[in-house]
């Protein structure tokens, strides 16, 4: 080969990877665009407003997201792990997840697969859930071992509302890729009739996101002594959490109902002594909450012994006493949400509902 042909030779390679560089540059550019424009942008669409007899609301935040100390540094995958209480709420469920399978031809290594995916530095790294099967039975991803297959799964629908189309395509990609770098087959449901369904959840889902809130006040130009508050709380079984509420939470840790200052102030394990709210606020967010009716119960039985022991007034949102009958009417409205929900095959309080309330 003479210096001529090796010199259009090189021009030809450079072309070439000229080309390939561009392709690459247009199709990032345009899953950023289809993100923008396909990017839900309703608020909340989960969150309801306030009900008519204004006891019944729609649902704040009352997530009891913790993080759990660790002694020394730990790899990606693992700061991605869920506390112990919560790794049945990580389940992925095809009905509010997009779920694609990866099917190797043998058993591949578990570690493999997390090093592959979190070495791609995905912005869905620390969202998906990964699971492995081993014998037809999946399980959340472990760091050793081998699976036969493995899933990656991102959440559709939650309280922010619906995945955008733009932002699915970009994680379906991603994990087409890491199927690409572990040289494995992939499995993806179709995105249009997932991203319906979605929807359809997240519209049906809106009516039952409620929150149940009433509150006992202090008598005019009186308050509440921090010290007896807590003293109160503690005994009752609540405890003070990182949010500076006193929750009630259920063996399988799942919190049940809170109580907060009615003026958002945080409650402290030093600052209780010197505490004094004038009005008190308990709250139960109903879809999170599970044994709905219990739940209610019990915590309408805490609040008027709270109200007996502090000196103070029931009340709903309106500041009127709450009675046997504004209580019965509650009551009646939670079985009406209760039974939507079942409807779609969701219980309050179970992993689902938790996921799916978040």
């Amino acid at each position: 080969m003479n210096e001529f042909q090796l010199g259009l030779l090189l021009i030809g390679v450079a072309v070439v990877a000229g080309v390939f560089a561009y392709n690459k540059w247009q199709e990032r550019q345009a899953t950023r665009e289809a993100d923008e424009a396909f990017r839900s942008s309703h608020p909340d669409v989960l969150i309801g407003g306030e009900a008519e007899a204004g006891v019944v609301r729609s649902a704040d935040t009352l997530d009891d997201d913790r993080v759990e100390p660790g002694m020394a540094p730990r790899p990606p995958w693992e700061l991605s792990r869920p506390p112990d209480h919560e790794e049945d709420v990580r389940a992925a469920d095809a009905r509010i997840d997009y779920v694609v399978e990866l099917l190797p031809k043998r058993p591949l290594a578990s570690a493999v697969v997390l090093e592959s995916w979190f070495g791609m530095d995905s912005r869905f790294s620390r969202h998906a859930i990964l699971a492995g099967s081993v014998e037809g039975k999946w399980a959340a991803l472990p760091q050793a071992g081998a699976c036969e297959r493995f899933r990656v799964a991102l959440q559709l629908v939650n309280r922010k509302g619906v995945t955008s189309e733009g932002e699915l395509l970009e994680f379906r990609s991603e994990v087409e890729t890491l199927a690409s770098k572990l040289a494995v087959s992939a499995a993806s449901p179709e995105m249009r009739e997932a991203l319906d369904a979605a929807r359809k959840l997240d519209s049906a889902c809106a009516e039952a996101d409620i929150q149940v809130a009433f509150h006992v006040v202090a008598s005019p130009g009186r308050h509440f002594p921090g010290t007896k508050l807590r003293a109160a709380a503690e005994a009752s079984g609540l405890v003070l959490d990182s949010e500076g509420r006193f929750v009630l939470r259920d063996e399988g840790y799942r919190e049940l109902y809170a109580l907060c200052d009615r003026s958002g102030a945080v409650f402290s394990g030093s600052g209780m002594k010197d505490a004094a709210p004038t009005a008190l606020t308990l709250a139960m967010d109903v879809p999170r909450a599970p044994d709905t009716q219990r739940t209610f119960d019990a915590m309408v039985r805490f609040g008027r012994h709270l109200a007996s022991l502090m000196d103070g007034t029931l009340v709903d949102d309106n500041d009127r006493p709450l009675d046997e009958r504004a209580v019965a009417a509650i009551s009646a409205q939670l079985t009406v949400v209760c039974r939507a929900l079942d409807a779609h095959g969701i219980l309050p309080g179970s992993a689902l509902a938790l996921r799916l309330f978040s």
